[in-house]
């Protein structure tokens, strides 16, 4: 079965459930979001092709790439971590797809009209920021130049090939120590950049729904800021 074809068929049925929104793993940052509303985000969750090729129907997982920001270190929150372009949902959007769209094009510079949205996955609880965030996959089937658009929100943009975020070499534990409380999340390393926190659990939840997750050791640990 085609790349394509297997993130539909997880699309179709995350989108068969209802229910209240995902929350994140007891082993994360045990918090509840505020008592008053929650925001609504939603990210984009970008996939295209390695290398010089471009997606077709068929393409399988080890073809794929993903693309990433990295957000600048002058931030308030989540400062100099990496993760699917996005933001808020504001008032002009007309949905969570609308809004991954736009706040890719705004950090990234992507032209949109050449990305396909396969659909959207479920609403997960970001308790820290008090958002609830829609995770919005695309296609990317007409491929554009990107870059970081405001250097005070983001520091780079990149592309990790999916083959190489699979690869068990490059997987690992992301673990903060907060009030004396210790909090682990999933983690990715490429190259110099290490994925975790939200972003790596969402990625490592859509790769395990997928079939694509590999055997590999949660005990090798690595602290984070």
């Amino acid at each position: 079965m085609s790349a394509r074809s297997e993130l539909k068929q997880v699309i179709a049925k995350i989108q068969a459930k209802v229910g209240a929104a995902q929350k994140l793993p007891k082993e994360w940052i045990e918090l509840d979001l505020d008592a008053g509303p929650a925001r609504k985000a939603a990210v984009l969750i970008l996939f295209g092709a390695t290398g010089d090729g471009s997606l077709a129907q068929n393409t399988s997982a080890r073809d794929l790439d993903l693309l990433f920001v990295e957000r600048a270190t002058t931030l308030r929150k989540h400062a100099g971590q990496i993760a699917f372009p996005g933001g808020g949902i504001d008032p002009e959007d007309s949905g969570a797809t609308d809004a991954a769209l736009r706040e890719a094009w705004e950090e990234t510079g992507v032209d949109t009209s050449g990305i396909e949205v396969l659909g959207n996955l479920a609403e997960t609880e970001l308790p820290v920021s008090n958002f609830l965030v829609t995770p919005v996959i695309g296609w990317w089937h007409a491929e554009s130049k990107v870059h970081a658009v405001d250097p005070g929100e983001s520091a780079g943009v990149f592309r990790a090939p999916v083959a190489e975020l699979l690869d068990p070499k490059n997987r690992l534990t992301g673990v903060v120590q907060r009030g004396g409380q210790k909090f682990s999340s999933p983690a990715f390393q490429f190259g110099e950049r290490i994925i975790w926190g939200f972003t790596a659990i969402v990625l490592d939840r859509l790769f395990t729904d997928l079939g694509w997750t590999k055997n590999w050791d949660t005990r090798r640990e690595l602290q984070m800021n």
